[in-house]
């Protein structure tokens, strides 16, 4: 059992599944690019692009918001894409005090036109922290999700 202050990172995991009437292409040039998720997602105030970190597609320089109590904080933190592919798109995203964010998402097409979009969201860190953070995490892209498949839906098309 890990215990507040032994030093050892705490690390969980949670999955959503959001469905939406679109191409892999138009739901990778979203998902791949937290430029465009700014107004999807709650937390996010700025998305600044910076040169790509070793082994990175991209990588990104991010500012959120964080609720503590009545007020709002901002904090930053780094965000790199390592894999943007027509069925997968691996991000990671690293914030001090070793806290790291692994999103991967599998994309995969379905019958009518569905694109159906799979997303574990893998959180590290300290164990002081992990609870807020985790609680945080999930609550921001649980929200996204819920913003997500509206973003990327298109009307079916008529018999």
């Amino acid at each position: 059992m890990t215990t507040v202050g032994d030093g050892v990172p705490k690390r969980d995991s949670f999955t959503y599944t959001v469905q939406a009437r679109c191409t892999p292409a138009e739901a990778l040039a979203l998902l791949a690019d937290p430029r465009r998720q700014a107004d999807l997602h709650p937390l996010i105030v700025r998305v600044r692009r910076v040169p790509s970190r070793p082994g990175a597609l991209s990588s990104y320089t991010i500012t959120d918001r964080l609720p503590v109590g009545p007020l709002r904080l901002p904090t930053s933190y780094h965000a790199d894409v390592l894999v943007a592919e027509p069925d997968e798109v691996v991000t990671v995203a690293r914030q001090w005090p070793a806290t790291t964010v692994r999103n991967h998402t599998r994309l995969r097409s379905e019958p009518d036109g569905v694109l159906r979009i799979d997303v574990e969201i893998t959180l590290t860190a300290p164990a002081p922290l992990f609870r807020y953070a985790f609680g945080q995490a999930r609550a921001a892209h649980l929200t996204l999700a819920s913003r997500l498949g509206a973003a990327l839906d298109r009307p079916a098309p008529e018999s």
